[in-house]
């Protein structure tokens, strides 16, 4: 746990910084000052705040309402304001994805290639690594795929567009329901089976060990060489 919580502070820091770059680069804060400047502009037309909860919304008076819906109604037919908030919600799902990307990327399979064993920062820091399920060592194809589709895709990402749509309100009720079953598929893969995996472990048949205690093997050839020789050993020592 400590080293997963290690991983995952390097991760947001290394994320956040690049999500600052490529913010620049694609001219997101030019978006949103747009998109405030003509919120401004019709909140001080009509006399009203877009941002009110729906408690204060319900204590209007009916004036008040309609003179709200037809502000909103004006924003909404707004060309300009739609376009700025469209781009914002897209650069936001692009920023987004190219940020964590590189982030885990880096940390998640640049770093491991170098210090191997398919060790991150923190575990590393904790002496674990990453290995095949019969403790051979895993290969770059299963390292991109437990990186890639495992971490990246399905446990980082699927979650990120769902709680930014529900943000735009660009979803409903639907994306909390895959938010949940989401989060259930992973306790269930944590609480089954003799590994205890996470789900990317358990697409790339890779697993977290010990090194310390864990004979890690170069290819499977290593592995079955091992596995004669104890056998023969254990053979030896049998009495018949």
């Amino acid at each position: 746990m400590a080293a997963w919580i290690l991983d995952i502070m390097l991760l947001c820091v290394l994320a956040v910084g690049a999500a600052t770059g490529f913010s620049a680069i694609f001219g997101f804060d030019a978006y949103d000052t747009k998109l405030q400047s003509v919120y401004d502009s019709y909140e001080s037309q009509y006399g009203i705040t877009f941002q009110m909860t729906q408690a204060e919304f319900d204590a209007m008076t009916e004036a008040e309402k309609a003179n709200y819906q037809a502000a909103y109604d004006g924003l909404i037919a707004d060309e300009e304001a739609m376009k700025a908030y469209n781009m914002m919600v897209n650069l936001s799902l692009l920023i987004a994805s190219l940020a964590i990307l590189a982030a885990m990327l880096v940390l998640e399979f640049v770093i491991p290639l170098i210090l191997k064993n398919g060790q991150t920062v923190g575990k590393k820091c904790f002496s674990l690594g990453v290995v095949r399920v019969d403790g051979v060592k895993m290969n770059h194809l299963q390292l991109f795929t437990r990186t890639l589709l495992g971490k990246f895709t399905l446990e980082t990402m699927l979650p990120v567009y769902i709680v930014l749509m529900l943000f735009w309100g660009s979803i409903g009720s639907f994306g909390t329901l895959i938010l949940f079953a989401l989060m259930g598929a992973q306790a269930i893969s944590l609480l089954m089976g003799n590994t205890r995996s996470a789900i990317h472990d358990r697409l790339a048949g890779t697993v977290v060990v010990d090194i310390a205690s864990q004979n890690i093997f170069e290819s499977t050839e290593d592995l079955i060489a091992y596995t004669k020789r104890i056998h023969a050993e254990r053979a030896e020592r049998q009495e018949y």
